[in-house]
């Protein structure tokens, strides 16, 4: 008898209700990123006095950080994912609460809040780059498991007998289309009873892609991070492996999960994420060689 892939255990998307009052998880999740980022910056400024960083202005740093995650990866989405939606529907853009949020996008917000708290300290960017860089993956990791709780951005069709396959009920209408595409994917669909709503459904395995990001976006680029952080290195070398790394991992993944339907796999058959990833690379590249080239000079 075949086994069947693990069913994805369709989380409650509310959290905790107090009374009319609802938390979703994945407004939890952004919570756990700022306090994280708060207690892991004190951490820092403990370990490393000689950054010379007050624990005040690692508060004022998180304002400025989230304006410019929450306004950034807002614009991010609707300019690099679905700007012909927004030109005819200006008003959506507002309503946040129905998801559509870009990590490169929130990325070059954070750049520019980084760029004004810089100048309002009197720092060198690239100083509070370095500072900000190793704080930013546990973030990351803490999005990612939200993605994972609601079900969405799930990954692209695997073999239903592998031993990462999973089923996402929440998918049904993505299966059908690909199905109803490649008539060949028929052979792949997967009959499964749904114990949420109590009903046979069928489907197509697909990669838990939210957890490989976790895993390689979060963790693994914090204790990278962390670790090349804990010694003093050229200004500006923190800042470009996080490029890097984030931009590798990021590329990776994409792999394995499924492209935006609206947007499908771009020109030279790769995803959104995956071109946006390219020039992160490449700029964490240059700024690694002009940091150690700098501090050889």
């Amino acid at each position: 008898m075949p086994v069947l892939p693990i069913i994805h255990p369709q989380f409650d998307p509310i959290a905790i209700s107090l009374g009319p009052l609802h938390v979703r998880w994945y407004g939890l999740m952004y919570l756990i990123a700022f306090v994280l980022f708060v207690v892991l910056g004190r951490q820092r400024i403990k370990a490393r006095p000689d950054l010379g960083w007050q624990r005040n202005e690692l508060d004022d740093l998180l304002f400025y950080g989230m304006l410019g995650v929450i306004l950034g990866g807002r614009i991010g989405y609707v300019l690099f994912y679905k700007a012909s939606f927004y030109l005819s529907h200006p008003i959506d853009i507002f309503k946040v609460w129905e998801g559509g949020m870009a990590f490169h996008g929130g990325m070059l917000g954070v750049f520019l809040a980084l760029w004004y708290f810089a100048r309002k300290t009197q720092r060198h960017f690239l100083q509070v780059g370095d500072f900000v860089a190793p704080l930013v993956p546990t973030g990351l990791a803490a999005g990612r498991l939200g993605n994972f709780i609601n079900g969405e951005l799930w990954g692209r069709v695997t073999a239903p007998d592998a031993p990462w396959a999973m089923l996402f009920p929440q998918a049904w209408q993505a299966d059908a289309k690909l199905v109803q595409a490649d008539p060949a994917l028929q052979s792949s669909l997967v009959n499964y009873f749904d114990p949420v709503s109590h009903q046979m459904l069928n489907g197509l395995a697909r990669h838990p892609s939210q957890l490989y990001q976790f895993a390689l976006e979060g963790l693994s680029l914090f204790v990278i991070l962390w670790l090349f952080a804990r010694r003093p290195r050229p200004m500006g070398a923190i800042s470009g492996l996080f490029l890097i790394g984030y931009g590798s991992f990021r590329f990776l993944a994409e792999f394995t999960r499924e492209p935006d339907d609206f947007l499908g796999l771009l020109a030279g058959h790769l995803s959104m994420g995956q071109w946006l990833s390219l020039p992160m690379i490449a700029a964490g590249v240059v700024m690694m060689v002009w940091a150690y080239r700098r501090k050889a000079v």
